[in-house]
């Protein structure tokens, strides 16, 4: 074992906390945060509180170690030159590039350690990289600001794109607009440069756009996005049912699509008829996908498609588990920049799933690790730790090579038990009784609600 004998009663206690701490340590190292600070700043600059100042403090909100932003000063005042008022400042003016940057540098930075793990999730189709886009709208901030003290309107302080690694499950790219009115469809083209050979990308219908499908075509990648209603194509032949995939029977046929400068891009039409109808009543859903039939079958397509959920799964986990849609920062750019550290700590917990997976079994890992638990764990000991382990014992983890760092990973895994990190199985949904009709003020006393039941 590399490490001091300080980190001893941790790692047999809580060895999560300690992989945890030990990979922020690596993704947040101060010299690399500041240096990504002045490659990306186009305006901001340092003067007395450096980036890295201001992550740390934030990393704290966002993994629960602190409940606020001022809570977190409080915190390190002593540590810092400058006032409270300065650190709201320099969160107003984050610019977007930065906190895009964070997120990309963490996903870089994690990848080569996944890969001496050797911890990298099956391909969905081998030979192939597959991407899922999706997007995701800030949560409401409180009328803070004064110009929204007179509206109950929700005030929405910005709109995300990101792009999942399936292999990897980390977020290598974000795409930011400070427009919470704004679509999805308005970042597309800053997607297109995103694009390397023989990635597939994934996607729901909001992103089925002419412009999007030719980009992606013209960078060699290729595509699997639902059809969206407003484009429209000539169909070629006749539908062919290819068989049956977990939710309904697949079929396919050719399409034909036009753009508006007359170019002809010919696609496949994978089109699931749907045991039962989605959420929006839709009993069949059409897939578009410029793959070779010979190297992807249709029933393949629609695997894959169906993993789309992954990156939903990624958003709601960041949401719920870490306190990253902070309702106070009313100013975009620091509710943006806030979400984007969400993601930073998300790829570390992808890391140390991988290190999980590498010690434990992939399978057991995915279906068992419940990410709610195991980031609980991290929030309700991370504090006392750090106290007891001093900052300059971590240091050690921002200079080790990429699979020394794995294998102390590795070796941290070993102390992990599983089952205090187990999922909570739910039984089946069931569908909601129907309420009667709310009067205004009405009331009801739960203690009589519950008489009655001992009465029946």
């Amino acid at each position: 074992m590399l490490l001091d004998k300080v980190f001893q009663p941790f790692i047999e206690e809580t060895p999560i906390c300690v992989m945890a701490r030990a990979v922020l340590q690596r993704l947040l190292d101060p010299k690399q945060i500041d240096h990504l600070f002045t490659r990306n700043a186009r305006s901001q600059y340092t003067h007395e509180l450096l980036f890295s100042s201001l992550v740390d403090l934030m990393s704290r909100v966002v993994i629960g170690q602190e409940p606020s932003v001022y809570a977190a000063y409080r915190k390190l005042e002593h540590l810092l030159p400058v006032s409270d008022q300065s650190i709201y400042n320099k969160l107003q003016h984050i610019e977007l590039p930065v906190a895009a940057a964070l997120v990309n540098d963490s996903a870089l930075r994690v990848e080569p350690v996944i890969q001496a793990l050797k911890a990298t999730l099956p391909p969905l189709v081998p030979g192939y990289r597959v991407r899922f886009l999706d997007g995701n709208h800030l949560a409401a901030t409180e009328h803070r600001l004064k110009e929204l003290r007179c509206t109950w309107a929700a005030p929405l302080p910005g709109t995300v794109l990101a792009v999942l690694d399936q292999e990897l499950r980390t977020v290598t790219d974000v795409l930011l607009t400070e427009d919470g009115h704004a679509q999805e469809r308005s970042l597309l083209e800053h997607v297109i440069p995103l694009v390397d050979r023989n990635d597939i990308w994934v996607a729901d219908r909001n992103f089925c756009t002419l412009n999007l499908l030719t980009g992606i075509a013209d960078h060699q990648g290729f595509f699997a996005i639902r059809q969206h209603g407003q484009l429209e194509g000539e169909l070629l032949g006749e539908r062919v049912c290819k068989g049956r995939c977990e939710t309904g029977h697949v079929y396919e046929q050719r399409l034909r699509l036009c753009t508006q400068h007359g170019r002809i891009l010919a696609v496949r039409r994978v089109t699931i008829i749907l045991d039962k109808p989605t959420r929006d009543g839709d009993t069949e859903i059409h897939i578009l996908t410029n793959l070779s039939a010979k190297k992807v079958s249709a029933l393949k397509i629609a695997a894959v498609y169906r993993q789309r959920w992954t990156i939903e799964g990624l958003f709601f986990e960041v949401e719920q588990t870490l306190s990253c849609e902070i309702n106070t920062l009313c100013y975009p750019k620091a509710a943006l920049f806030a979400f984007c550290l969400g993601l930073v700590v998300s790829n570390a917990v992808a890391l140390i799933k991988a290190a999980l997976r590498a010690k434990h079994g992939r399978e057991k890992v995915q279906q068992s690790l419940s990410a709610y638990y195991l980031v609980l764990e991290i929030q309700q000991t991370y504090r006392g730790m750090m106290v007891a382990i001093p900052p300059p014992h971590w240091k050690i983890f921002e200079t080790l090579s990429g699979s020394d760092f794995a294998a102390v990973l590795q070796e941290l895994a070993e102390h992990v038990a599983l089952d205090r990190y187990r999922k909570t199985r739910r039984g089946p949904k069931k569908p909601p009784p129907q309420k009667k009709r709310y009067k205004n003020g009405e009331h009801i006393a739960t203690a009589k609600v519950l008489a009655d039941r001992q009465k029946r």
